[in-house]
């Protein structure tokens, strides 16, 4: 057996390091193998400058994996960086589990981790959205001294924030020594991200005081959390005085705007705001008409759906997936599944969220045995179905009646799919049991279940004790379902109808008095009425249901 050569060429070995980590940061494969196959012929000690880090870097960033592997596992005594380049390149890749398990092994073979190795597996934690492992991390950090390092302190607030703990990352925030603008920014954005906008403008305030100037990416989340609380002054407020500070509002700035008041169901708004951008010669995007595609779907305007497709294919936008998926839903809620499957069958390449749109649009629309079909042959390409999927063809059972077929798929869906069941899966199933009558039945899978009873849960059933004259089963209920932190006032009115429908007014009053005291309040409905210059926005009331019930009358 040949002994590597410790000395050979020091120029030839400095300049084969120096060729690898211009590999690594071009992301040049081929060149890196032929820089890797020289190492081999030379017979060159990997020890020296690092060559199997760097190899292992060099294959890791150009996404070859596999070869990053097998060069970390055969080189002996690894060092930290060689373990980070696998560690990075695993989860930017979305394999975040086996990322996670390089660290453990890391800590296994007692390597010291340095600030770099922490930002990164936290990355890999968050695209579990795995608070629990977080915080193992976060212990390993404490226990290695790196808690007050502004960028892992920053990497643990993204963390906590997105994970929904703002309570945690606001611990780290407190307590860095120093902070720098992306803290402050991660920060807000935790805030604005669950709707404490006054929290969030606190901080956004503090930053000036502590002489931080916010940035685009904070401004952006300022302008988003408002926009998506549907706060319109709020937004167009900040819009303004960003403007005003001197910093022009760019795309994203835009885009921000657009989103926000579409999730917050402003439709109108978001549309014109779209109008103001392109009068301002701002150029949409990719990201800008997926947000506003399901405003067109909000306002029931095929119109504007036809108009802003005309305008994704004159910028080739097209056959981009999530941009088709997004037209796909935008046809579905606008009632043309003509449309939809047209733009469903164009795609070159279907991901799992482009089927369950398609799977979703015949089910909505009555065509059951089409969106079955589609689930099947969905399978049959090889694309595993997630709960969404099972969602969406449950839906569809329910809709179309197969009462047997959507059971069948309910009890299979750990077994055969590997999916759990959760709130939605549960919500389906009641509503089909009550759609097609069986009510014991819902009445006993709703006692039985093990998670919280949502209001769509509720909803289903007690609609189907009415319809089908079961408001003893709704009876039943009642008392425990009081007693719920229920949010939406359907459940509630449905069941004053029930008690005012056998004139037992106490029942009524005292339903009225749970939903005063919890703050739901009955709203209008409304409906959009589309004009030559625009939209206006129809208000409903159904009078008689309100003298009925007493829900929605003054005090």
């Amino acid at each position: 057996m040949m002994k590597p050569l410790p000395f050979p060429n020091v120029l030839f070995s400095e300049h084969l390091g120096f060729l690898l980590q211009r590999c690594i940061k071009c992301k040049a494969l081929q060149p890196g193998k032929q820089a890797h196959a020289m190492l081999l012929a030379s017979r060159i000690d990997m020890k020296i400058l690092s060559m199997s880090s760097k190899l292992v870097g060099m294959y890791a960033s150009c996404g070859d994996l596999q070869s990053a592997k097998l060069v970390l596992e055969r080189t002996q005594n690894p060092n930290v960086f060689a373990f980070n380049w696998m560690v990075s390149a695993l989860a930017f890749h979305g394999h975040h589990e086996e990322a996670i398990g390089y660290f453990s092994l890391m800590q296994e073979l007692g390597i010291v981790a340095n600030k770099f190795t922490f930002s990164i597996v936290l990355k890999a934690c968050l695209g579990l959205t795995d608070f629990d492992k977080g915080r193992e991390v976060h212990g390993v950090i404490s226990r290695s001294g790196f808690g007050n390092v502004v960028s892992v302190a920053n990497s643990l607030i993204d963390v906590y924030c997105k994970c929904w703990h703002v309570g945690y990352g606001r611990k780290v925030f407190d307590g860095m020594i120093e902070r720098d603008v992306v803290s402050w920014t991660s920060m807000i954005c935790g805030y604005c991200n669950i709707g404490l906008l006054e929290k969030a403008f606190v901080l956004f305030e503090r930053m000036k005081v502590e002489r931080l100037e916010p940035n685009d990416f904070t401004w952006n989340a300022m302008i988003a959390g408002y926009a998506r609380d549907g706060d319109c002054n709020g937004a167009f407020v900040l819009f303004s005085r960003m403007v005003r500070e001197g910093l022009v509002p760019d795309l994203i700035t835009w885009n921000a705007m657009i989103s926000g008041f579409t999730q917050s169901l402003r439709a109108v708004e978001a549309w014109r705001l779209f109008q103001d951008m392109l009068v301002a010669g701002i150029k949409p995007n990719q990201v800008t008409v997926t947000g506003l595609l399901p405003a067109c779907g909000l306002m029931g305007s095929i119109h504007r759906g036809k108009e802003l497709h005309g305008l994704i294919y004159r910028m080739g936008l097209d056959m981009n997936v999530f941009v088709a998926t997004a037209l796909i839903d935008m046809y579905s809620k606008c009632g043309s599944v003509k449309n939809a499957w047209d733009v469903f069958d164009r795609i070159p390449v279907k991901n799992v969220a482009s089927w369950n749109a398609m799977i979703g649009c015949y089910g909505k629309h009555g065509l059951v045995d089409s969106s079955i079909q589609l689930f099947e042959r969905m399978q049959a390409e090889g694309m595993q179905p997630n709960h969404i999927t099972l969602i969406s063809v449950l839906s569809a059972c329910s809709h179309g009646g197969l009462v047997e077929k959507g059971l069948t798929i309910f009890r299979s869906m750990k077994e055969k799919y590997g999916v759990e069941i959760s709130q939605e899966h549960y919500s389906c199933v009641l509503d089909l049991l009550c759609r097609s009558g069986k009510m014991v039945e819902a009445y006993e899978l709703f006692k039985e279940m093990p998670i919280e009873v949502t209001d769509s849960i509720i909803g289903a059933f007690f609609n189907g004790c009415k319809v089908h004259g079961r408001r003893d089963l709704a009876k039943l209920m009642a008392e425990d379902i009081l007693r719920m932190e229920l949010k939406k006032p359907g459940g509630f009115v449905t069941l004053s109808n029930i008690y005012a429908a056998d004139g037992e007014w106490d029942g009524v009053e005292n339903i009225r008095k749970v939903m005063k005291g919890k703050g739901v309040h009955k709203k209008p409905g409304f409906s959009w009425v589309e004009k030559r210059d625009g939209f206006v926005e129809s208000e409903t009331r159904n009078e008689s249901k309100i003298a009925e019930t007493g829900i929605g009358m003054p005090s």
